[in-house]
């Protein structure tokens, strides 16, 4: 083996949606509504090795629009990318799962949510960066005091 052979090593293999899901249980009467609905994001993100060194990534973005307690349309984008990820120490690969593939994902997935909002007819979602870093480590924070209890 060479030197070269254990270097680590970071690199995308593919990015896809995996699941994507549209519903707009009001229409066609919620289409004649002026008012600004208000707009609810829920973000998941997991991974998982696939093989050795290859592992899958996935964000969940769910985007609700309500006005008042009605639904003006909800999105469901699961973004997903497969990634090569060698001869990096076991204990950070869940970070480079829960921060440095969102952050690759993540335009992906906001280009998604935008389309196909726009397509359902509605002016298209913009959604704002997420700090994926600060949600791992707030993660592990709460992790860290599940197990001292």
């Amino acid at each position: 083996m060479s030197e070269q052979d254990l270097q680590p090593a970071f690199s995308i293999e593919k990015i896809y949606v995996k699941d994507l899901s549209l519903e707009i249980p009001h229409a066609p009467a919620i289409f004649l509504e002026r008012e600004q609905p208000e707009i609810d994001l829920q973000l998941a993100t997991a991974g998982q090795a696939l093989e050795d060194g290859v592992f899958e990534a996935v964000i969940t973005v769910t985007v609700t629009a309500k006005l008042g307690e009605k639904v003006m349309f909800l999105v469901e984008a699961a973004q997903a990318g497969i990634f090569q990820i060698r001869n990096v120490p076991e204990e950070e690969i869940s970070g480079i799962l829960a921060v440095a593939c969102p952050n690759i994902l993540f335009p992906y997935a906001r280009e998604t949510v935008s389309d196909v909002v726009n397509r359902a007819g509605f002016p298209p979602v913009l959604l704002t960066p997420i700090n994926f870093e600060s949600l791992y480590a707030q993660q592990m924070a709460a992790q860290d005091g599940d197990a001292t209890h």
